[in-house]
């Protein structure tokens, strides 16, 4: 199967195409419902210092909320199919557009209503939730936004940001975003895609990966001007509106999008920067397999070891059906189900965007984007997706509201997934296939650990700085050196200068980054517990996987520091996260020995 064999996902089950008169109905419907609860919350006086907080009037805001919000999102996610896989897609660029005018109020308009609850002290909301089913189960939403209420502007300075946001932020964001997806790059005399130029980071030629290196380098130097505009602009914005909104740290506003405290976090980086010495080692046993003193940014990526298996997308789909299976026959009915209905655009092309997600879709389905090359890494990566559709299958039943998960537990069931693939194939490895598969694994986990945090340090930096002045692009480039030095330390010699300007992450929510090492050191966390459950039966296992299933389906129902209560596991506590790590030090270790 070539590249331009692979599949792309089906996008007639939801509109026959971008011109389909259901699209421009359902368009013209939401512009009809958002006006209708702007004038809805009017009538019922759903602002702060406004009428009385009674279960009738948060019943009826609430459900028209959901309403709203469940017709948007089937319409964001089918024209998010269009430009996704092709930046250079006119008519799906403009009503993308349309859709983010047309859904501006909403920002505004739950501010109004988040302000209207945080009015409630915590024996007000338990009353109301006493006195009204649809306040129970929201209960979460009504303590969150209460929070949230602590650190909301007016709402007309509320109103204003959101109207400004597409063209400040997100109009950087998406000016990134085109810019990113169509750039090239000269490598050794042919014009390449830049996601082709790193793609080119597994080739096993040392040359070929320097070379490509050399060109995606080049490729970035010359958009460093605008990337620097998009990066200020976005970091900007962020940072005013988090100081007008009282936050004092430029963290702050994440920990409370990411449903963490700064206890969890500290607890979490604590044990991090003490593993860096550990990932240390990995880099140091990579460059002796690669027969060089210490590694260059080219060589991150660069294969060790050598796999017999053929790892070709059809072959990924049948050994992520058959390990799925191997955890249980839901999961693996469930990806067959996803092979078979088509959810998945797997191969690169030109104008698609680098990466790889999965996005809600309509009712239990969703899509994934991924752009495939023959890798246990890319098989890996499927897994990982096809984990975000079925967390999102467990959420289907639950109306918009209850389903908002953040990042922090939206991770869990992809790297769970992952986990399952990885374990897998080095369970059934040996020699140098077995090196291959280590190597994977700590790839992708260094990735997690090291390079995150480097992008969290990065970050952090900015804002600090940005909130005195613009940043050149030489600034940049110092920043994110400099926090690449203080996470690889000397075990990586040449640097990657311009990550700051290819990774998306940065031009998105603030602090993208921390959640995804949460996932992971939370999600090996839960797969220790499952393999634990292993050896005591069937009907321990079934008991494990009843409570993984439960808490994926309440993601957005409670806290992490809850949900993993119900595990035995204490967030707060360094030794959680120190024993994640150590499943990864035992993991280094064993490459250590494979390479000696």
């Amino acid at each position: 199967m070539t590249l331009t064999d692979l599949p792309r996902w089906r996008t007639t089950d939801l509109y026959s195409g971008l011109d389909d008169p259901a699209l421009v109905a359902d368009l013209k419907a939401l512009s009809s419902d958002v006006e209708a609860l702007g004038a809805l919350l009017d009538t019922l006086e759903i602002r702060k210092d406004g009428a009385a907080v009674t279960p009738d009037r948060l019943d009826a805001a609430l459900n028209a909320m959901n309403g709203v919000y469940s017709r948007g999102a089937t319409i964001r996610a089918y024209l998010s199919a269009f430009v996704s896989t092709d930046s250079r897609n006119a008519p799906a660029q403009g009503l993308m557009s349309a859709l983010t005018t047309t859904t501006l109020p909403l920002g505004p308009l739950r501010s109004r209503v988040t302000a209207w609850i945080g009015a409630l002290d915590g024996d007000a909301l338990d009353t109301l939730t006493g006195a009204s089913d649809t306040a129970r189960e929201h209960a979460h939403l009504l303590r969150r936004s209460a929070d949230y209420a602590r650190h909301q502007m007016t709402p007309d300075e509320e109103d204003l940001a959101a109207r400004l946001r597409p063209s400040g932020a997100g109009g950087w964001a998406k000016l990134h975003g085109n810019v990113s997806s169509v750039l090239t790059g000269t490598f050794r005399g042919q014009t390449l895609p830049v996601t082709a130029l790193r793609a080119l980071a597994t080739d096993p030629d040392g040359t070929v990966r320097q070379d490509a290196f050399e060109a995606e380098i080049a490729a970035w130097k010359g958009t460093e001007v605008v990337m620097a505009a998009c990066l200020n602009g976005v970091k900007g914005e962020e940072g005013t509106l988090a100081a007008r909104r009282g936050f004092t740290d430029p963290v702050g506003p994440s920990l409370l999008s990411h449903g963490i405290d700064a206890q969890t976090l500290a607890a979490m980086q604590g044990a991090v920067v003490c593993s860096l010495p550990d990932f240390r080692r990995y880099f140091a046993a990579k460059a002796r397999a690669l027969g060089k003193p210490a590694l260059d940014w080219w060589d991150l990526f660069a294969p060790v070891g050598r796999s017999d298996t053929h790892w070709a997308y059809d072959a990924g789909t049948r050994f992520v059906e058959e390990q799925f299976r191997a955890y249980s026959a839901t999961l693996g009915d469930f990806a067959a189900r996803a092979f078979r209905e088509d959810w998945i655009d797997a191969g690169p092309r030109d104008g698609k965007r680098s990466g790889a997600f999965c996005m809600r879709w309509d009712g239990d389905r969703s899509r994934i984007l991924m752009n495939h090359d023959p890798s246990l890494d890319s098989v890996s990566t499927l897994a990982h997706e096809l984990g975000h559709a079925y967390h999102n299958m467990q959420l289907a039943h639950l109306p918009p509201l209850q389903r908002e998960t953040p990042m922090t537990l939206a991770e869990t069931a992809s790297i769970f997934c992952e986990t399952i693939i990885q374990n897998a194939a080095l369970e059934r490895a040996s020699g140098e296939e077995r090196l291959y598969a280590l190597e994977t694994q700590l790839l992708g986990h260094a990735q997690v650990v090291v390079d995150i945090h480097s992008r969290f340090l990065f970050e952090r930096a900015v804002y600090e700085k940005r909130a005195e002045r613009d940043l050149n692009p030489q600034e940049f480039v110092e920043l994110m050196t400099w926090a690449q030095r203080e996470t690889y330390g000397d075990a990586v010699g040449t640097l990657h200068p311009y990550m700051w300007a290819v990774k998306g992450h940065y031009y998105g929510l603030p602090f993208y980054n921390y959640p995804y090492t949460f996932g992971l050191l939370f999600g090996l966390g839960l797969y220790a517990q499952y393999h634990a459950a292993r050896p005591q039966g069937e009907a321990a296992v079934r008991d494990f996987q009843r409570r993984y299933d439960d808490l994926l389906s309440s993601t957005g129902q409670a806290t992490p520091l809850e949900l993993a209560a119900t595990f035995g596991i204490d967030l707060h506590a360094p030794d959680f996260w120190e024993g994640s790590l150590d499943v990864i030090r035992r993991q280094i270790a064993a490459y250590e020995a494979l390479t000696a």
